[in-house]
């Protein structure tokens, strides 16, 4: 693998897009407008804030209108989908309603926790998939240890979606060619950094089509590994790192990497290209 270090790229005017940023995690409360201005500085002009239940995602929407170069997501979380009412999918469609909110999400399943009964899950996540038909939105997806539910569900919503990302992916080849085949983006972070987890995405990330792959930090969560020194939370001004090290993964220049990525996620969430 290339040397990160021969492909260090910096300055505020990279135009770097974070597609997956949990910037109403409490952890931001007591400084979120430096962490953004930390980001612009290090190139990451525009952010996807995640919208993790309707409560989040209704703070999301509010941090669209306070800070420039903000967009967000609406929906529930896996995690999450137990806490969902039968005003839940009316709440959600309005959220969806904004311009500022880009895809419907984060949705999916997680069994790994099982915070939420399995079968809830699957209705919600079923629930979400219809409101992103109904709205014509890409979808914002999450999945941990339920790849053949997810397939399913998925597989069978599919023809009818604008758009789907497989956000935060860590999965294996043969995952990854089962959401390339639905015609899925996938979302890579910074667990590509981690030495322990990591390895077998610097193998899967090059069997991403150039425009299926984008880049995301999913802050404050995923620190990458390899920071030095390693800090006490992950924020988006790190997605220039992910970015050098995806791109010496794939062997390509950085700023092609994220020249690349960058038109993706305009063309995927509908954002005005910049520059």
């Amino acid at each position: 693998m290339t040397d990160v270090t021969h492909s260090r790229v910096s300055g505020p005017g990279l135009g770097l897009v974070d597609i997956g940023a949990n910037l109403t995690h409490d952890s931001f409360d007591a400084d979120r407008a430096e962490v953004i201005a930390r980001a612009h500085k290090a190139g990451v002009g525009r952010f996807v804030v995640t919208g993790s239940d309707a409560a989040h995602s209704h703070m999301a929407v509010e941090l669209c209108k306070e800070y420039p170069g903000l967009y967000a997501t609406a929906g529930v979380h896996p995690h999450h989908a137990k806490d969902c009412n039968a005003s839940t999918p009316e709440e959600l469609r309005g959220l969806l309603g904004y311009s500022s909110v880009v895809a419907a999400g984060e949705c999916g399943l997680d069994y790994f926790r099982n915070f939420s009964p399995p079968d809830v899950q699957r209705s919600v996540f079923e629930m979400q998939l219809k409101l992103a038909e109904e709205c014509g939105k890409p979808v914002f997806l999450h999945q941990r240890d339920a790849h053949g539910d997810f397939m399913r569900i998925l597989g069978q919503y599919r023809p009818r979606l604008s758009r789907a990302v497989v956000h935060c992916f860590t999965g294996d080849v043969a995952e990854l060619k089962g959401y390339l085949s639905l015609d899925c983006h996938i979302g890579i972070t910074g667990w590509i950094c981690d030495e322990r987890r990591g390895q077998h995405l610097r193998e899967c990330v090059g069997l991403i089509p150039a425009d299926r792959i984008m880049l995301e930090t999913d802050a404050p969560y995923l620190i990458p590994r390899d920071l030095k020194p390693r800090p006490h939370r992950n924020e988006p001004m790190y997605l220039k790192h992910i970015a050098e090290v995806v791109a010496a993964c794939l062997g390509k220049p950085v700023l092609q990497l994220i020249h690349e990525t960058t038109r993706n996620a305009e063309a995927f969430f509908g954002m005005p290209a910049v520059g």
